[in-house]
């Protein structure tokens, strides 16, 4: 790959938004256990999304959610 294509590449990959959320990333934004955001997807508090033995979380519903529990 060319020098030119490679930077194309990550600053296209870099222009997308993101779509989902991890369970880590989750436990990140609300500074809980990892055990804790598995137990809120369970919930289904949000959206959420399983690929393989990963689960991936709705960034639109989550965002909803965490709105919603902040008024």
């Amino acid at each position: 790959m060319t020098a030119d294509r490679s930077t194309n590449l990550q600053t296209g990959s870099a222009m997308q938004e993101k779509r989902t959320y991890s369970v880590q990333e989750i436990a990140d934004i609300l500074q809980i256990s990892k055990s804790r955001a598995y137990a809120l997807c369970r919930e289904s508090c949000f959206k959420t999304v399983k690929i393989g033995k990963y689960v991936r979380i709705s960034k639109a519903s989550f965002d909803a959610w965490l709105d919603r529990t902040e008024q």
